[in-house]
Order: structure tokens, then C-alpha cells, then sequence
């Protein structure tokens, strides 16, 4: 077997979190964008013999007990789920879900700008806290989806690109300017990354922006005709494409191309990108693998051949800015997943009752990433709820209902904790910091789901480069898998 199959055929107890380490370097480094991420994952589960399911499709005669399935919404959203040999609909259902965007900047509708100096400058806006001052002198690639139009069926296909060398910087200016060089930057006007350069102006000889427009850049009125030239030619030329026109859209970002790094005398640190959060996010995923796996035989749970519950991670789009579209949290993504499976198996008799049964029985852990404790600020911590690297999941509690913890939820997962040889943290803000949001209260409020928010702990959250543990992503898998090995019968244990 491959060493990721390896990984694969182990109970959780007996995962070793450090053979993680390099897998999920691999992933955060190569899989810049949401698209790549959701495409990454999907690649990985159909060849761990997961079926993709389509939302246009009727699923009440493509699943079965001890099937294995996911799909995609927008190509930024998945669900991935695995249905027990024994499930009976109103039984619970073990949920992961966490959030797969990352702050970022995109390109606008219209990315190209107008010359200025000699510099050609690309028009871009901030993603959530994006193009904040750490993204400042930064080697920046470009990367997303493009829609193509078939020169001959004229049927329109998304294909995904990545120019992965640096294209893009944002320039800082000298601190001998004085005050402008101060503070952060207006993100309109002095945030705008420059990708080349064009001094045909000098001479006689006309600008590239203006040469063979018509012919290069797909003729006046196409889509291309708004985009930088030279931009064009080279997402075409990363992709084989040879008719400009036949690109009809793109979305596109910029991202740090630096790739993730072990750090630290002993290598005990992960320097990346992106950590925020895909890192629960890898977590969740390879946890479902390890459970769906027929060798996983941990006690009182097994593989999903003999369980009685179905198992799902959600990763959700647009956590960042609010999870209010159709491939958000705050969306039907997830209530319509769980309402077409109970479905598949009752037929007609699906309804108000037998969800909410399958509600009540359900358990939610709201997996996003915590702020690890900093050793230059440690005034800014309560003194024990300090998350460290390197130890385990941590809960993250908050008095004024901004997480979904709770006594209830926090003795459930420690049981969890206990029964997967885990530890478990906890953090909670000072009463004068402003607690961030998740999308487990949503989650939770819009179906009636127990639920508990707990995750991996970094450094430099919202940073261009963040840091976490070298351990800490197989950590998580490891809690996970436990999760879904042992949640029913932990649940027993509470009347």
C-alpha cells in the first residue's frame, strides 16, 4: 500500500498525527484556491470509492446503505457523507463542518487598469479581510476557474488554472516618504498589485494594451476585451487555449505563492498559507476517510459497514463574509443534504417529524481554526485559555452565545476525546476583545442539531502566513475520526 493508505486502514486511537504532516504541506501549497481545494477533495474521495452525486439528479435510487458519496455546490462548497449498513431513517447523523474559503483578493469584473509610470497594474478587491498590510511585498500568483466555450458544441465547461509563479506584488513604499508610508494602506488606491511593465509610451512605438486588441484579445465586446492583455495570453497559454474569445468568464484571485513550510529547531512548526481554513477543513476530510475505511474497527464504532448512523463532513463556502450564499452555511447546502437521504430510505412518509427526529439524534462539531496563545501578547489571553500548538483540538467557548459550546456538547466531546486517546483545549476571549463567529451557530439554530465548536489553533489568524503545529493536522484527524467512531456509542451514555 501507498503511505496514504497506509493511513487510511487505522483506527483512530492508533493514528500517529506526524504521518500528516507532509500530506497536508502538500495540499495547502499546491491547492491555492477554493476551486482547487473542493476539486482536490472530490479527486481524493472518488479514489477512496466515494460516488459523486449531482444536485439535479433524484437520489432516492442512488443510495444504499454502506455507500459512500459527496458532491459539490459552485464547485467552492462539498458534502461528503457515508451512509451505515445499519442506518434507519431518524437515526442521528455524525457532522463535521467547517469552512474551506480563505481570506483573499479578486479580480474585478474588469481587472485591467490603466498604465501609470510604466507599471502595468491589475484591478483587484479584498475577499473578507483581504489586501490587509500583510500582503504587502508578497510573490503573488493568480489562480481560479475559467469558463470555456467549445469552438464546436458550443457547450460551455469550467476548467481550473493556476499560474503559480510570481506574477503579482504589491509594492510597499519607503518609510523615508514619511507619513504615507504609515498605517495601513487605502485598499483601493495604494493596494494595487503591479504585474509588469510598459514603457512603449516613451518611444513612438504603441502601447501593448493597444496593439492587435481586436484580433488578440477576441474582438470588441468579449469578455477577454476587458481583461489585461498580457493576462489573457498567459492564462491561454497555461491552459492550451488557442481562440482568446472562446474564454467567456473567469474567477480569478491573487495568492501567496511562498509554499508551506516545516519551521523551528525541530521542525515542530508549519508556515502557510491559507491556514484559516483549510486545515480543519484537510482534517475533517481525511478523518472520513480513516472512518469509511473497512479496516477502521475502533470499539463501539467501526466501519461504516456496520453502523447505524450516517457520517458527513460539510465544508462550506463564504464563512468569511457572512455564509449567506447558496454554497454558505447559512444556505440549504446542509438541511437539504440530510432531508434527501432520510428520503432515499422512508419514501413518502419524509417529513416534518421524522427530520426533526433525525435533528435531535445528530451531533454537530463546528470545526474552525482557534487563536493559539502568543508568547509577545500574552497579556491578551486569559490565563488558562491559552491553546499551544502541538496538543489537540481545542474548544472555543463564548458567554455571549457566538459559538454554539455548551455543558452538554463539551462532555461529549471529551468522552470522544478520552475514547480516541486525544487531549483537548479550550479557549475563550478576554471580556474586553471582540470574539469572532463560526458557521456552527447557524448550523445548529436552523436545524436543532447539538452542536460544539472546536478547532486546530494558529497563529496569525487573517495574515497572509499564518502558523500552526507540525502535529496539529493529523491531531485533528485523529479527534475526528474518533468522533465518528465513537459518537453513537458515546451518545448513549447521556439520557
Amino acid at each position: 500500500m501507498t503511505s496514504h493508505e497506509t493511513i487510511s486502514a487505522t483506527t483512530a486511537a492508533s493514528i500517529k498525527p506526524e504521518a500528516y504532516t507532509q500530506p497536508f504541506l502538500t495540499f495547502i501549497s499546491e491547492n491555492p484556491t477554493v476551486f482547487h481545494a473542493v476539486d482536490y477533495f472530490s479527486k481524493q474521495l472518488s479514489s477512496r470509492g466515494f460516488t459523486k452525486l449531482s444536485e439535479r439528479d433524484l437520489w432516492t435510487d442512488k443510495l444504499e446503505k454502506g455507500g459512500k458519496y459527496f458532491y459539490d455546490r459552485n464547485g467552492s462548497g462539498l458534502i461528503a457523507f457515508t451512509i451505515g449498513s445499519e442506518y434507519k431513517s431518524g437515526n442521528g447523523v455524525a457532522i463535521i463542518a467547517s469552512h474551506i474559503d480563505a481570506l483573499t483578493a479578486k479580480l474585478k469584473p474588469i481587472s485591467a487598469k490603466s498604465t501609470k509610470a510604466g507599471y502595468v497594474q491589475l484591478g483587484v478587491a479584498p475577499y473578507a479581510g483581504g489586501l490587509n498590510q500583510t500582503w504587502i511585498d508578497r510573490d503573488l500568483g493568480i489562480g481560479g476557474r475559467v469558463l470555456l466555450r467549445d469552438d464546436k458544441s458550443g457547450k460551455i465547461s469550467t476548467k481550473l488554472v493556476k499560474l503559480d509563479w510570481p506574477i503579482a506584488r504589491i509594492p510597499s513604499l519607503a518609510p523615508h516618504f514619511g507619513i504615507p508610508a504609515e498605517g495601513q494602506a487605502n485598499k483601493e488606491t495604494r493596494m494595487v498589485p503591479i504585474v509588469g511593465l510598459d514603457n512603449t509610451d516613451i518611444g513612438e512605438k504603441k502601447p501593448i494594451q493597444e496593439e492587435g486588441r481586436a484580433s488578440v484579445m477576441g474582438g470588441a465586446g468579449t469578455f477577454v476585451s476587458t481583461q489585461p492583455a498580457r493576462l489573457v495570453k498567459a492564462i491561454a497559454g497555461e491552459m492550451g487555449i488557442q481562440n482568446y474569445s472562446s474564454i467567456v468568464n473567469w474567477e480569478l484571485e491573487i495568492f501567496d505563492t511562498q509554499a508551506a513550510q516545516l519551521g523551528g529547531l525541530d521542525k515542530e512548526f508549519i508556515f502557510a498559507g491559507r491556514i484559516d481554513d483549510k486545515l480543519c477543513s484537510f482534517s475533517a476530510i481525511e478523518a472520513l476517510l480513516v472512518s469509511s475505511s473497512e479496516l477502521s474497527s475502533a470499539t463501539g464504532g467501526g466501519s461504516s459497514d456496520d453502523s447505524s448512523i450516517i457520517r458527513m463532513v460539510g465544508l462550506f463556502d463564504d464563512e468569511e463574509v457572512g455564509s449567506l450564499l447558496r454554497q454558505g452555511a447559512h444556505s440549504n447546502f446542509l438541511p437539504s443534504t440530510i432531508e434527501r437521504i432520510s428520503e432515499a430510505f422512508t419514501g413518502d412518509k419524509c417529513g416534518a417529524n421524522l427530520l426533526s427526529k433525525t435533528y435531535a439524534n445528530s451531533f454537530l462539531i463546528s470545526a474552525d481554526v482557534t487563536h493559539a496563545v502568543h508568547p509577545n501578547y500574552m497579556d491578551v489571553y486569559l490565563e488558562d485559555h491559552s491553546p499551544r500548538l502541538n496538543v489537540g483540538l481545542t474548544v472555543a467557548a463564548d458567554s455571549n452565545a457566538h459559538m454554539t459550546t455548551d455543558g452538554v456538547s463539551t462532555a461529549i466531546l471529551q468522552r470522544i476525546a478520552e475514547k480516541s486517546s486525544s487531549l483537548l483545549q479550550v479557549f475563550q476571549i478576554r471580556n474586553d476583545s471582540r470574539s469572532g463567529g463560526t458557521v456552527g451557530p447557524m448550523l445548529s439554530a436552523m436545524t436543532g442539531i447539538r452542536a460544539i465548536d472546536a478547532g486546530l489553533p494558529q497563529l496569525s489568524m487573517h495574515s497572509i502566513r499564518a502558523t500552526t503545529g507540525s502535529l496539529d493536522p493529523g491531531l485533528g484527524v485523529k479527534l475526528f475520526a474518533g468522533f465518528f467512531d465513537h459518537f453513537e456509542e458515546v451518545d448513549a451514555e447521556f439520557i
